[in-house]
């Protein structure tokens, strides 16, 4: 098989690792890449949104499976056109990948189908956005832009000012472009999140082992929200009684929900979750993998990907019964200054010949090789991922890695996984 793989961040690099143990696989492309990915497969440099150049690329290369990383190129309908230039590829169709391309489709969709989230109100101008919150008896708000903002475009308000200053930033100042013509502003949940992933074909729901992201830029959950500082598997939050009320409550709901509006969902689910004093809640969904999550759980997969890709593909997933290592996994992203903001690039990245032994890997994110030298590229650089026989010798081993592998004014949170250590009394 020859499989294509559209991306080129820390969950791609993720995904192409865990297609290359496959025997079935003879060659992987990936479109396009990185500077560790390029060990594993072909990087082309096309970008995710060109459309029509990865249809030529499958075409020419007689492409048998392309697998799609990211949220916009699923948005933007690439399973579509593939489908019916009669290609096989990965990802749900633009109808259902509306699930996370528009905040306000969700929310909807939710209320519709009494799937549990937080209560909301959509605004499509700031004037009745801001009246809204000053006349409101609460004082702490969710403001989240309604279109795709590469997993930023979420503002905790711990305040009406800082509600404002949201409204202000996503609607007036256009922060986020033309995702913030519309908002929702919800009402806050409290609780500890986790993230359910789960293969669906249509009909078939097959969650994945738990996981834990950490959003925030800084220690403590402080700072502005970003693509995903670190996560973990398992999540200890997540108890076997909480399972069944999600896969009953929500997972089922929402898969039947789509199917009675007449569209099929095919590929990764990714619940985002808030485990609050009265069960489980949506906070959002994703339809794919996500990152960082992608890289602790596929390093927990003991299956072929590439099977259960192809049972999705081809509406048989109740063939397949998942394997999962026993040992937890933990992954710490390594960033650069500014990050999410504006941030540095181009920084050499030190110590990755290093030998760190077969439970550790460094996922590349944003990472390109210039003059001879791995250089960083983007905001999120490296994803330190580690296993252990428990969740403590995991993170040990992720934060050991962090002084052998360095760049210039790396940012890293020191506190991946302290609520799992905590809940376990291990802090």
């Amino acid at each position: 098989m020859k499989v294509l793989v559209v991306g080129g961040g820390g969950r791609e690099h993720a995904i192409v690792w865990k297609i290359s143990q496959s025997p079935k696989v003879k060659k992987i492309f990936c479109a396009p890449g990185n500077a560790g990915i390029e060990k594993l497969a072909h990087c082309v440099p096309i970008d995710p949104l060109d459309l029509n150049s990865l249809l030529d690329l499958v075409k020419r290369e007689e492409i048998d499976l392309t697998v799609v990383g990211p949220e916009a190129p699923l948005v933007e309908g690439i399973v579509d056109i593939f489908e019916r230039e009669g290609f096989k590829i990965f990802g749900p169709l633009r109808e259902a990948a509306m699930l996370e391309g528009s905040k306000v489709f969700a929310k909807n969709f939710m209320k519709e189908y009494g799937i549990p989230t937080a209560p909301f109100e959509v605004f499509d101008n700031s004037t009745d956005a801001k009246e809204y919150i000053l006349k409101s008896q609460k004082e702490s708000f969710v403001v989240k832009a309604d279109g795709l903002a590469a997993g930023k475009g979420v503002v905790v308000a711990s305040s009406k000012e800082e509600a404002l200053n949201a409204v202000s930033n996503i609607m007036e100042r256009k922060v986020f472009g033309t995702a913030g013509e519309k908002i929702v502003i919800e009402e806050r949940l409290y609780g500890e999140e986790v993230s359910i992933l789960s293969f669906v074909d249509g009909e078939t729901i097959i969650p994945m082992v738990s996981s834990q992201d950490h959003k925030a830029v800084f220690d403590g959950d402080k700072g502005p929200n970003t693509g995903g500082m670190g996560a973990y598997s398992p999540a200890p939050v997540y108890t076997e009684e909480i399972h069944k009320r999600v896969v009953e409550n929500i997972l089922k709901p929402t898969i039947k929900g789509l199917k009675e509006k007449g569209i099929e969902y095919k590929g990764v689910l990714y619940a985002g979750l808030m485990i609050t004093n009265e069960g489980p809640m949506v906070l959002e969904f994703n339809v794919r993998f996500g990152d960082p999550e992608a890289q602790p759980v596929l390093f927990r997969l003991k299956n072929d990907l590439v099977d259960i890709m192809n049972a999705v593909v081809e509406k048989r997933l109740h063939e397949i019964q998942l394997s999962w290592s026993e040992y937890p996994s933990a992954c710490v992203v390594l960033a650069s200054k500014g990050y999410p903001g504006k941030y540095e690039k181009g920084k050499v990245i030190k110590g990755l010949e290093n030998n760190f032994g077969e439970d550790v890997f460094i996922f590349h994110a944003g990472t390109k090789k210039a003059d001879g030298e791995i250089v960083t590229a983007g905001g999120r650089v490296l994803g330190i991922t580690a296993k252990g026989k428990t969740l403590k010798e995991a993170l040990d081993k992720a934060y050991g890695v962090i002084g052998r592998v360095q760049f210039e004014n790396m940012h890293y949170r020191r506190d991946i996984g302290e609520k799992a250590l905590r809940r376990l009394g291990l802090l």
